[in-house]
């Protein structure tokens, strides 16, 4: 009773050349390792990004990339080093969404008179 369907006779020739060009292209492809990615390099220049940071009453990775106009991972790759050298101070954020200010700006406004 039951049983698989009769595939028709347009199912057939499409079933029976797809297997053979699917076969083909797994077995070519199989042994070698396929297309080799591109690696991308993005530098940032120190000194305008500097600028921009300080410029900035605050600012994000996000922003200075945009700004930049290069990747968020080159921006934030920036900040982590800028803020390792003393440059820049993280003012807030989390989750790696972190807000940074210029290490100049940071310290202005901070004395108080007697």
């Amino acid at each position: 009773m039951g049983g698989a369907k009769k595939p028709t006779a347009a199912n057939k020739d499409k079933s029976s050349g797809s297997k053979d060009s699917k076969k083909g292209k797994k077995d070519k492809g199989a042994g070698e390792s396929g297309p080799k990615r591109a690696e991308i390099i993005v530098k940032v220049n120190g000194e305008q990004a500097l600028k921009i940071v300080r410029g900035a009453k605050v600012i994000t990775a996000q922003e200075l990339a945009r700004q930049l106009g290069v990747k968020i991972s080159a921006a934030n790759r920036f900040l982590k080093e800028t803020v390792s050298n003393g440059d820049v101070n993280v003012i807030g954020g989390h989750s790696g969404h972190y807000l940074y200010q210029g290490a100049a700006a940071s310290n202005k406004g901070g004395g108080s008179t007697a």
